[in-house]
């Protein structure tokens, strides 16, 4: 029985990054030896097991065979005989498939060390394009490395293109594509996960809403960039430094859905995009199960972000609409939210990066005046019903009444 350090962890250690999870291999061992030993089983696949005190897992090693598709198509084999190397010939990528033995040396035998100093994302062999996850994982890769000058390696590109050709994309189950990309979307460089698809061709798979936008121009004035996906790369990548949040850059990416769904002759202009885009985004969130926190933000921004960039010139009583209608009065924290994801979609334009964004202050000085108007007196004269609502209505616009915009 020996045991090996496998995957990320080694791979991190060897960027020079913080490791933060270990995991296993064990060879020449069986199930009923780890128990022995006081493991703990929890795969259901395949024996993989906590140990008992650091609750690190251990998996045996294993061979895969492929029985049909999608990832859950496997057949699985773990003996004493299967070795190290026939387990990490069936990973990913070239920088996952190695191993430290029990003295810290270093087990690599398809070259991810080389991979790593080349900065190249690159796949072990051709039962990569057994599991069709990994065209997802690749992307996922990408966003979280290419920071670090990591690219594709185009014979993997290659590869992930003729996953999608037979129709690999097309088993992926919908928990697993939002599960890839929510973690996706709070990588280092998440617009890289979305290029990755589109560039392999599963992004007309997994996310037809958002790939029907490249290509569709809009008006230049307005848009310098002009293509509505690049715009949707451009925001992306301004609410990725505006906000670690994933729900703020779920929100500032798909804000455009509308114009996928204007008639090409009515281009470039897309008058009611903010409300068009509703039907599509409800249809990406309910085939990938969007949890609700990330579908209503997305909605509010969504169908007011126009309102949000007009804010210096709107009228006191159509302020407080704004604020009524994404409820900012109860769930501040998210018109927070809303507002930095509107600031991302403003700035995420040709030659409009560092501007300044006045109407963000503006709105948070509108709601702290709302929030501030005392209605106990209003409560108390007795007004009941509908007239007491439009009575509070009132002074909460009285109050916006000599709003002026913040000094820079």
């Amino acid at each position: 029985m020996k045991t090996y350090l496998v995957g990320g962890a080694v791979r991190d250690r060897l960027l020079g990054l913080p490791v933060a999870d270990r995991d296993w291999v064990v060879t020449g061992s069986t199930p009923e030896e780890m128990l022995r030993k006081g493991f703990i089983p929890v795969g259901k696949d395949f024996p993989v097991f906590l140990h008992p005190k650091t609750r690190e897992e251990y998996a045996l090693a294993r061979t895969e065979r492929k029985t049909a598709r999608g990832y859950h198509g496997f057949e699985f084999y773990t003996a004493p005989d299967v070795t190290l190397e026939q387990d990490l010939l069936r990973r990913d990528l070239t920088i996952n498939a190695m191993a430290e033995d029990e003295t810290g040396g270093l087990v690599d035998p398809f070259n991810g060390a080389e991979d790593l100093k080349n900065r190249r994302l690159r796949h072990v062999s051709d039962a990569f394009a057994e599991d069709p996850v990994r065209l997802l994982r690749v992307a996922r890769f990408w966003a979280r490395f290419s920071p670090m000058g990591f690219r594709i390696a185009d014979e993997t590109m290659a590869l992930m293109r003729t996953m999608v050709e037979a129709g690999e994309a097309d088993a992926l189950v919908p928990e697993r594509v939002w599960q890839e990309i929510q973690r996706a979307l709070g990588e280092a460089e998440p617009r890289r996960f979305f290029e990755a698809l589109r560039e392999s061709g599963a992004g007309g798979v997994v996310l037809p809403e958002l790939d029907v936008l490249f290509g569709v121009p809009q008006p230049e004035n307005y848009h310098p960039e002009i293509d509505t996906g690049l715009h949707c790369m451009m925001v992306l990548d301004e609410a990725t430094r505006l906000s670690p949040d994933p729900e703020v850059r779920f929100a500032a990416l798909i804000h455009d859905l509308g114009k996928g769904v204007t008639p090409s002759d009515r281009w470039p202009a897309h008058h009611g995009h903010e409300e068009a885009g509703r039907k599509p985004l409800k249809a990406l969130c309910q085939r990938l199960r969007v949890p609700k926190r990330f579908q209503e933000l997305a909605e509010i921004v969504m169908r007011f972000h126009t309102h949000c960039h007009r804010a210096e010139s709107l009228r006191p009583d159509t302020v407080l609409r704004l604020l009524e209608q994404v409820d900012a009065l109860r769930r501040p924290e998210r018109f927070e939210q809303f507002l930095i994801a509107c600031e991302a979609d403003f700035l995420g334009r040709g030659g409009y990066a560092g501007r300044a964004y006045p109407q963000a202050g503006l709105l948070r000085k509108a709601l702290a005046l709302v929030r501030a108007v005392d209605i106990t007196a209003i409560v108390d004269s007795g007004v009941t019903g509908k007239a007491l609502g439009e009575r509070i209505h009132q002074a909460r616009a009285h109050a916006l009444k000599d709003m002026k915009p913040e000094p820079e």
